[in-house]
This record gives C-alpha cells, structure tokens and sequence, in this order.
C-alpha cells in the first residue's frame, strides 16, 4: 500500500497531477483543493489511496491526511465511489464538508453532481458522527490567473475529466466569469459543480 509520494511536479489540471519519483511518473486523480495546494509549486507531497480493480489501479492524492480521511469516509458510504467523493470534496472543502455533514444539510450537500437527496442524507447519517473527530486545515487559495481565458479554459477541461458534458461546462463556467471575472479556476470550477 503506498501511504504518500514526493516528488517533481511533472504535470498538473484540476483533476489530476504526475509526480514524478526518481524517474517514475505517478498519475494521480485529484480533488480542486490539493489542486489549490499545490498549484505553483515545483515538487510536493501527496497522501495516496490506490483504488485497485480487476481492470486498474488508479491512485487518489490529496495535499493533507485529513482531506484523504475525508475520502476514505465518503467512499465507506454505499453508492459512493472514488470519483464521486473525489467530486464532492471539488465542491467542498474539507471545513466546509464537515460543517455541512455536521449540520445535516442535504439540501446542501445534494447540489453535488450525482447525489440526490436519499444519498445525501445517507451521508449524513453514515457520517455526522465520524466528521466531528476530524480538525480539516484552513482551506487554502489558489493564485489568481492572470487571464480569463486560461481560467475558462481549464475549468472547462476540469469539469470534463469530472464527467461533465463539454457544452454545458463551457456554458456555466463563461456565465461565472462574466459575473465574476477575478474569480480563481478553484472557486469557478467549484461554483460550476453547484449549477451543473
């Protein structure tokens, strides 16, 4: 079981990062908040879950132990999988997920792509007494880009990777930046995840 890896940021998108390790390059899946970690940076440390199947082995990295516990809560719930939590915790921060779970806000919790109502509140109840051990760090920002076309441009190409139709993507994320065009690619493609 791989617990973390360290290296050279190879490649980097909103959804997934390479590490390259003494030559070897680990393609990890990752959530808008490591993204928003480690954005800039040249070499960082990324705290795994390797998801093994018959047809794949694919790796989760998250910038802190914490959003990863988060992960492994969501995935125990039934119906919920790595790239739905990988999804819900796009829309939310760790803080901001525990606050939500804790205060048992479906409604909330719901507007995430793929969870309706009966597994938000499975959510809820599976986990509103486990969040409360966890102390999520302070949500991190990202640096904003300097121009509106590459923020579309890659929150687009974020939300596809997350199973969004490329139309619609396109379509909400240009509506984000016309209302708030100083908006970083993080909060876009969080905002965008609440309106898909």
């Amino acid at each position: 079981m791989i617990d973390y890896i360290r290296g050279g940021i190879a490649e980097l998108s909103p959804a997934s990062a390479v590490i390259d390790c003494n030559g070897v390059g680990y393609a990890t899946n990752i959530s808008l908040n490591t993204y928003a970690a480690i954005q800039g940076k040249q070499e960082c440390k990324l705290y795994i879950y390797e998801a093994i199947r018959e047809d794949a082995h694919i790796l989760f990295g998250f910038a802190d132990r914490q959003e990863r516990e988060l992960f492994l809560l969501l995935i125990s719930v039934p119906g919920i999988g790595g790239n739905t939590a990988r999804t819900i915790l796009s829309a939310f921060t760790p803080t901001e997920l525990a606050n939500v779970v804790s205060a048992e806000n479906a409604q909330t919790l719901k507007m995430v792509k793929g969870i309706g109502l009966k597994t938000a509140q499975r959510i809820i109840v599976d986990l509103k007494d486990k969040v409360a051990g966890i102390s999520p760090g302070a949500p991190t920002d990202g640096t904003p880009a300097t121009a509106n076309p590459q923020v579309q441009e890659e929150a687009v190409a974020a939300l596809t990777m997350l199973g969004f139709a490329q139309a619609a993507s396109h379509k909400v994320v240009a509506a984000i930046l016309k209302e708030e065009p100083q908006t970083h690619v993080e909060q876009v493609i969080k905002m965008a995840l609440k309106r898909l």
